[in-house]
């Protein structure tokens, strides 16, 4: 899926000792964070709360195949059920445990092959452990049986089991879709089921359907006939399944629009799309088409299945769902109009797709055996989709992203006391969502490339196939023995900035490296690549002779963007003065790279943030002018004769980034656009409508917003609807903030895109920030309703309440949540209070020192 008592981390901190010349120390050193430690304790934020009791359905009955029949009421949004599922009794036993959440079993027996039917005297229900005790009452004996069930459930708004997505048709008729989200553990709401991952069985389904609707699942249609009680409805069979996870089952009843071609391996493709859109599927149909052959030559096993659908949810709260054989897609990660939609969008779809398809076989065809080993599931496909993206579209430069995209969004959660191992244990459903972050899905992804690149392709290659040969339609768990981990470590210079002078693995915690032939004048780079997952401290000495290699880019990019984003890093963790960085930066001059800028951009509006809460904001902003205007005026405002796809996102990223600092010439000619745009006189195009939407908000009226509501209207795309939603938290005056807030819990706004506007607001200002987390308390209870049990309402907490930078706030986060409980968000909670904290006193530390740096290069402005 797109939005683990494991191995010890790898986020390290490497520190280097007295300059070249060799010798040359090296010197691991692990976390030392006990004076926070003292400080979390001290507000009660350091422990996790005691996990909750659970067990795992009990083995004495298994299902072999579920024939499964639904009819989903698309008006009143309910269905009706039936299941008739052959089991195999291990033990003798007189009750069977499934799970099962929101459903009412109406009926229940089990019939023993070639005996008689034994009904069910009672349903027990667990509500708190979503699981059903079925009593009959005698003893059901060893050995192959039928168990049938008919039940009743809900067609949900929660985005989860079996649930109804809003759409409009052309004509403008509001209608729903019944569709499917069963990961992790929703295949239980939309029909009792052993519902855990190491359970497989293979699945016979059948929906009961409006003639005139399009009904999918995982596998080809096999009979569609017309049903016996209604002329209206029709009985659609589909082909039986291979061997699989219930969360991995799906079916979709909807009105679609599709695409379709063959992959050169014969596989059907096929992309739907709303009615009328169909066009909008074919960049995704393409990358599929391209993708399936890749991973079946890579994997070296063919794709098992005789037909892959994507197809476009209206509500969906992840990214896309790898569902065997029918991946589900929010609209924007599958879509793409040729005129309206941004380079970004385009790899964004490329990305999302890579990483499901990769599932089919990584995940789908080999599954984790439970969730705690769910990073390699998400770890593997957040590796593979670079992989992929990179052979089909190797001009978006993919790698050198990754490392600003994944490596240090990894390491940045991993460096506080509240992460995780990648490996993480678990047990209540509650649980399970909390894993599914930065470190399930980036840290594992980056050890994965870390470990395929010390031992080469060709052998990855072959273990790959291995492993899927060994486990293909079964279940893999990670070995039980938990070494420490070796970490490779690779050190160039610039005699040969791209090659390693020395390779080492360090298997201990402590080394002395002893680096032969380095000149006086040569700088010395530790981890080539920014492959190794750990950071680098260097001496000053050090420090200032790797600059001139910035300056004059003889340091490759993912190397100037591994040194400045480990810098940042330790002046956040106070090891060195942000002051030091800041000189860094500056050193950026020249910077023609759309990856490196884009991570500088992203650790200068952490530091804009935390500077919010000072009274000298406004300098940060000259600071940041001062280092984008160069690359902007070089740039300019439209693409030049042989740009490329990385040109466009440098484009808006620099634009954006002096639009909101308030470049007066950017701001002008953003206003001067906008005006044109509005008036049809000349359309954005895509590539600027984010920087110049979010420039004239920031800088703007009501008015402006007003407008802005008015597009967001007016938008046909989802892709434009979600471009105005993100910047709409960027205005200023509180009563504007206010109204925007508002707007983000209306029915104009998709429930899953809520998130982002409130987040956007909490990100736009420091009275946004306020704003935003008097909102959520004030609306908790319709959020938790919403979003409860799911992800979502862990980002909606991360986005609104780490920016804050008073100690006193964590203790305030902490006491509205030990009141109003979010099980599934409890690591996010005390990961956001660390942060406040880590935030107070970083601003502590070095406010004083930024503010005096920013005034001297006033006073005297650096020469460059």
């Amino acid at each position: 899926m797109w939005l683990a008592a494991a191995a010890p981390s790898l986020a390290r901190r490497l520190l280097f000792l007295g300059p070249p010349p060799p010798p040359l120390l090296l010197l691991l050193l692990s976390r030392s964070s006990r004076r926070r430690r003292r400080r979390l304790h001290s507000l009660g934020l350091a422990a996790m709360p005691e996990k909750r009791p659970f067990e795992r359905l009990p083995a004495d009955v298994s299902p072999i195949n579920y024939s499964l029949c639904l009819k989903p009421d698309l008006l009143d949004f309910t269905f009706e059920g039936k299941l008739e599922a052959a089991a195999q009794v291990r033990q003798a036993t007189n009750q069977i445990v499934m799970n099962c959440a929101d459903i009412d079993i109406i009926t229940a027996s089990y019939v023993p092959e070639g005996d008689e039917e034994i009904h069910a005297t009672g349903f027990n229900y667990q509500n708190e452990d979503e699981k059903v005790t079925l009593s009959f009452p005698s003893t059901l004996q060893p050995g192959t049986g039928t168990l049938k069930i008919d039940f009743v459930g809900e067609l949900n708004d929660k985005m989860k089991g079996f649930y109804r997505s809003k759409y409009t048709t052309p004509s403008g008729e509001v209608r729903y879709a019944a569709v499917t989200q069963f990961e992790a553990t929703d295949a239980r709401r939309a029909f009792p089921c052993w519902d855990e991952p190491a359970i497989k069985a293979t699945f016979d389904i059948s929906l009961v359907v409006p003639k005139d609707r399009v009904a999918l699942s995982n596998m080809n249609v096999i009979d569609r006939k017309p049903y016996p009680d209604d002329e209206n409805v029709v009985e659609v069979k589909f082909a039986r399944t291979p061997v699989m996870s219930t969360y991995l089952v799906a079916f979709v009843v909807g009105e679609y629009d599709f695409v379709e071609t063959r992959s050169k391996d014969g596989v059907c493709v096929r992309v739907y799309t709303p009615v009328g859109k169909a066009e909008q599927g074919k960049f995704a149909l393409e990358v599929a088409a391209k993708t399936l052959p890749f991973y079946k030559d890579y994997f070296n096993v063919p794709y098992p299945l005789p037909k892959i659908d994507l197809i476009a949810i209206a509500d969906f709260a992840a990214g896309a769902m790898e569902n065997w054989g029918l991946v589900t897609y929010r609209e924007t990660a599958l879509l793409i109009d040729s005129k309206n939609s941004c380079s970004s969008s385009r790899q964004w779809v490329a990305l999302v797709v890579g990483h499901e398809l990769a599932h089919q076989w990584f995940g789908n065809l080999v599954t984790m055996e439970w969730w705690t080993h769910l990073w390699l599931n998400e770890g593997f496909a957040s590796w593979i989709e670079y992989l992929c993206v990179d052979h089909c579209f190797p001009e978006y430069d993919i790698w050198t992203q990754f490392v600003s995209a994944d490596y240090t969004r990894a390491q940045e959660l991993d460096a506080l006391d509240n992460s995780h191992p990648i490996e993480v244990s678990v047990g209540h459903p509650s649980e399970v969502d909390e894993i599914f972050d930065a470190i399930s899905y980036s840290k594992g992804a980056s050890v994965i490339r870390m470990l395929h690149d010390y031992i080469g392709d060709t052998d990855f290659k072959k273990g790959m196939n291995m492993y899927l040969t060994k486990f293909q339609q079964k279940n893999a768990a990670t070995g039980e023995d938990c070494p420490q981990w070796m970490v490779p470590i690779t050190i160039s210079t610039s005699e040969d900035p791209n090659h390693a002078k020395l390779k080492i693995l360090m298997d201990k915690p402590e080394m002395d490296v002893v680096l032969k032939n380095v000149k006086p004048d040569q700088w010395v780079k530790l981890n080539l690549g920014t492959v190794g997952f750990y950071r680098t401290q260097y001496s000053s000495a050090m420090l200032e002779s790797l600059l001139p290699g910035i300056r004059d880019l003889s340091l490759p990019p993912v190397d100037r963007l591994g040194l400045q984003n480990d810098l940042f890093s330790l002046a956040r963790a106070g090891i060195i003065s942000t002051v030091e960085v800041l000189k860094v930066m500056e050193a950026f001059v020249n910077e023609p790279n759309y990856t490196v800028w884009s991570d500088l951009s992203c650790n200068l509006g952490i530091l804009s943030t935390l500077l919010s809460h000072t009274d000298f904001y406004e300098e940060i902003q000259e600071f940041v002018k001062d280092v984008f205007s160069p690359i902007g005026e070089r740039l300019g405002w439209d693409p030049k004769p042989g740009e490329g796809h990385l040109d466009a996102l440098l484009r808006g990223l620099v634009l954006g980034k002096l639009g909101k600092a308030g470049h007066k010439a950017t701001l002008e000619e953003a206003r001067r656009r906008f005006k044109d745009h509005v008036e049809g006189k000349q359309i954005l195009s895509a590539d600027l409508r984010s920087p110049v939407y979010l420039t004239v908000l920031k800088h703007g009226d009501g008015t402006t917003l007003d407008i802005m509501i008015k597009l967001h209207k007016q938008a046909d795309m989802q892709e434009e609807k979600n471009r105005i939603e993100r910047v709409l938290g960027a205005t200023l005056s509180p009563e504007l903030i206010q109204k925007v807030l508002t707007f983000a819990l209306s029915e104009e706004v998709r429930p899953q895109d809520t998130v982002s506007v409130i987040g956007g607001v909490a990100g736009g200002s420091k009275h946004g920030r306020k704003a935003a987390w008097k909102f959520i308390k004030d609306n908790w209870e319709e959020l938790y309703n919403r979003y409860q049990g799911g992800f979502l309402i862990s980002r909606l907490i991360k986005l609104s309440v780490e920016g804050f930078a008073v100690d006193k706030m964590a203790g305030e986060v902490k006491a509205f949540f030990e009141s109003h409980p979010a099980p599934s968000a409890e690591r996010t909670i005390q990961q956001c209070c660390e942060n406040i904290l880590l935030n107070a006193a970083w601003l502590k530390r070095d406010a004083e020192s930024i503010h005096q740096y920013l005034l001297q290069r006033k006073a005297s402005p650096p020469t460059v």
